[in-house]
């Protein structure tokens, strides 16, 4: 899965942050700073009442929970919030990586929105699979992986002849992407990395449970709907 390059662009050293789209940049500080807030200035206690009213809670909708102003947010503040460093960490590197060129080639409105269709799509399918579950579901993986989604419909291929680096190329039809190898062999590994991750074979040690299916459901949310927001084709 390696994006076609322009050999004659700006060397790699050039390549990171101040080449990322600014409004992957605005969210990666975003859940950086909410990340060391909850974890510097806020005691367990009050960290723990701040994910009440900002992670996703399924059971909160299934009248398990009375419903609140906080229901009607927390499908979407939940993808800023993350568990621990490496899980901040590994999303972050992930949402510049795929976010990044999607930015750049649909505009910022058009990805915010493409943000929070991901999001929802990413927690309403958890909830249809775990409507009664009070365990909290956070992180920004759903939109993520919606990125990743659509950048398997660009075949990864990324224009770096601009001064912004973006997918590139028309959109491939869904049979044109069986017929690019890198794209299938992509989808096979995230999908069994994440059918693994979910059995908890992953992570040894690790206690919280992955939230697997909201990641299948932010990436076909991405996969199917990347076309609705990819403005050069319009």
């Amino acid at each position: 899965m390696t994006p076609q390059q322009q050999p004659e662009q700006a060397p790699a050293d050039k390549e990171p942050i101040f080449n990322l789209a600014w409004i992957v940049v605005v969210l990666i500080a975003a859940c950086v700073a909410i990340h060391f807030t909850r974890t510097i200035l806020l005691s367990p206690q009050q960290d723990f009442e701040f994910l009440l009213r900002t992670a996703f809670i399924p059971i909160r909708y299934s009248g398990g929970y009375p419903i609140d102003v906080f229901a009607l947010s927390s499908p979407l503040t939940y993808s800023l919030l993350h568990a621990d460093l490496l899980h901040l960490a590994i999303n972050m590197i992930w949402l510049a990586a795929f976010g990044s060129p999607l930015a750049n080639r649909v505009g910022v409105h058009r990805f915010v929105v493409f943000w929070i269709f991901t999001s929802l799509s990413a927690v309403f399918l958890h909830y249809l699979l775990h409507a009664d579950d009070p365990a909290m579901v956070i992180g920004a993986s759903g939109a993520v992986s919606g990125a990743m989604g659509a950048a398997a419909r660009f075949g990864f291929k990324v224009d770096r002849s601009a001064p912004k680096a973006a997918f590139a190329g028309t959109r491939l039809p869904l049979a044109g992407v069986i017929r690019q190898r890198n794209v299938v062999v992509f989808l096979t590994v995230w999908f069994a990395i994440n059918l693994i991750a979910g059995m908890g074979y992953l992570v040894p040690g690790e206690t919280a449970p992955i939230a697997w299916e909201a990641h299948i459901g932010g990436f076909a949310a991405g996969f199917f709907g990347v076309g609705v927001f990819d403005r050069r084709l319009r």
